[in-house]
């Protein structure tokens, strides 16, 4: 089994109602759709661990190459780790 740690970014938006959400997205896979959102920022880490989840495994089952972050330096950055 190998980890793989992606940097997320969470951003707040609106929904057309006019209610609070968030918009969150990992730069590394967003040509691959990784990019979703949550009412609540528990909400939204949890769909992107889901969809960076999914990303990952459907690419390590077809044999492509899995993106991987640069070396990270410092950890201030919301972070998401998957495991398969």
């Amino acid at each position: 089994m190998k980890t793989y740690v992606y940097k997320v970014l969470l951003e707040p938006d609106e929904l057309p109602s006019g209610e609070a959400a968030w918009h969150i997205h990992c730069p590394t896979l967003y040509e691959l759709g990784a990019a979703t959102w949550g009412k609540t920022k528990e909400e939204a880490l949890a769909n992107i661990h889901e969809v960076i989840q999914m990303i990952v495994e459907e690419l390590v089952e077809e044999g492509s190459p899995v993106p991987q972050e640069p070396a990270v330096e410092t950890l201030s950055e919301s972070m998401m780790a998957v495991s398969v």
